[in-house]
């Protein structure tokens, strides 16, 4: 049974910084494909970060050089460091594995006054 369990998220100032943390079990991240997505009140799920099982990985354009994925094989746990947020940054922001079919965590709510 898969299991994502994300935290991290909060209120933050514009500016700051957060890392999220997704726990897995059930599967294991240094082998799959994992990502980061968020969804904003009102709009679709987008795609934020991905790590692949080599290690490379994707980030959408809006969060280039402030997000960054990573993940720590020992911890089976997959993090995204964010800094110098912005108000549009406010989401919740989801955890996702792909092996076989894709697995959701349930969400950490992220959101930057300004």
């Amino acid at each position: 049974q898969v299991q994502l369990v994300e935290s991290g998220g909060g209120l933050v100032q514009a500016g700051g910084s957060l890392r999220l943390s997704c726990a897995a079990s059930g599967i294991i991240v240094s082998i799959n494909t994992m990502g980061w997505y968020r969804q904003a009140p009102g709009k679709q799920r987008e795609l934020v970060a991905t790590i692949t099982s080599g290690g490379s990985t994707n980030y959408a354009d809006s969060v280039k050089d402030r997000f960054t994925i990573s993940r720590d094989n020992a911890k089976n746990t997959v993090y995204l460091q964010i800094y110098n947020l912005k108000p549009e940054d406010t989401a919740v922001y989801y955890c996702k594995a792909t092996k076989s079919r894709d697995y959701w965590g349930q969400g950490t709510q992220v959101t930057v006054s300004s």
